[in-house]
């Protein structure tokens, strides 16, 4: 038998013990969460120009990461009832996925965290957290410490929602609102 190498001690103990990742929702069940009465949730295709990336980075004060908006309509018996987005933002090293259900007027019907994968800050997923976006619009600040309170334990989470959530908000009223 090879004896243990004794160095190989101390970076076991630095070593992680585990990885962090669990997905609370997937996109469907997010979709059908936010808008019950939905009958039909349809792709709504929007790839944004370089000119539309850079309004909206510049508007939001936060950068368009990818082009593409992965948007949904959803529709019920009396018609168009809002919209579902999906996005992602970093954490503190890894993405944290989430949706945002918008009323046909562009403001915040409901947050929901779809995946998780940081060790630490899972507390944005806190139904208390996440209702003080309900209601914001566009034409609001939606930022850390002015309508919109960090949370302690997940700074970086916390800001870093809030400026994704900012940044679609803006894509919509620049971007959505006007396309078919």
């Amino acid at each position: 038998m090879t004896p243990l190498n004794p160095w190989l001690v101390p970076v076991a103990l630095c070593a992680p013990l585990q990885a962090f990742a669990v997905q609370y929702l997937t996109v469907e069940a997010a979709q059908q969460l936010m808008f019950p009465a939905a009958t039909e949730f349809k792709p709504r295709a929007l790839l944004l120009t370089a000119a539309q990336r850079e309004t909206i980075a510049r508007a939001a004060g936060t950068p368009v990461r990818t082009a593409e908006v992965r948007c949904w309509e959803a529709r019920g018996a009396s018609g168009v009832l809002g919209l579902v987005l999906v996005d992602e933002v970093i954490g503190k090293h890894e993405f944290i996925t989430y949706a945002v259900a918008l009323k046909p007027d562009g403001s915040v019907l409901q947050v929901e965290i779809l995946d998780y994968r940081e060790t630490y800050g899972g507390q944005v997923r806190q139904p208390a957290w996440r209702a003080q976006f309900v209601g914001k619009t566009a034409a609001d600040a939606v930022r850390i410490d002015k309508n919109i309170q960090n949370l302690a334990g997940a700074t970086l989470s916390s800001v870093h929602v809030t400026d994704g959530i900012r940044r679609l908000l803006t894509t919509y009223e620049l971007a959505l609102r006007t396309s078919p």
